[in-house]
């Protein structure tokens, strides 16, 4: 039997029933990168879809977004940017507030991370709802930077996210699409 890609990273994807809280199923992408082939795969995806494309940065979202965003940046000569949870950079940060389906949450950036001119891809693990991914194309946007695009590995189709981003004006790339059914 021949395995494509896709599906060798699909097996390597381990799925968590009630995390973290009853009725979720967690799609724990860590079991992914931990295979060597499966991190190459997931990371030649990416690769594949943006060596084309000028790409000056990476903004990673914290924390599974600075797996893919650096070994991606690396391989696009771009520079890394992480975009974290509140009070973990140093210096004077940008924030976005964004809402949450049991209330909000806020991530930041440097201030001088970007400036005009600037193309951005914005990187995490999964897609969802969406919020956290179009809250860091707004601070992207904010420091007068372009976003390139938004791109994932895992992507939560029933969850709409995909769609809340485009409407934004920012083109989605996933990797793996899951139903949940």
């Amino acid at each position: 039997m021949i395995t494509t890609d896709f599906e060798y990273v699909r097996e390597h994807v381990r799925t968590v029933p009630d995390f973290p809280k009853p009725g979720i199923l967690f799609l724990d992408i860590t079991t992914a990168t931990k295979d060597a082939k499966s991190m190459q795969l997931m990371t030649d995806f990416l690769y594949e879809k943006f060596k084309d494309e000028k790409i000056d940065y990476i903004a990673g979202i914290e924390s599974r977004g600075f797996i893919f965003g650096a070994a991606l940046a690396y391989k696009l000569n771009a520079g890394f940017i992480p975009v974290r949870k509140p009070n973990k950079l140093p210096a004077k940060t940008i924030k976005e507030t964004y809402s949450l389906e049991y209330g909000t949450d806020t991530i930041e950036m440097h201030e001088d991370a970007l400036k005009p001119g600037d193309r951005v891809l914005v990187l995490d693990d999964l897609l969802a709802t969406g919020g956290t991914a179009l809250a860091c194309c707004k601070l992207v946007k904010r420091a007068g930077a372009e976003v390139a695009a938004a791109a994932f590995i895992i992507e939560l189709t029933p969850l709409k996210g995909r769609e809340k981003i485009e409407a934004d004006d920012v083109k989605v790339v996933s990797m793996l699409k899951y139903d949940l059914d």
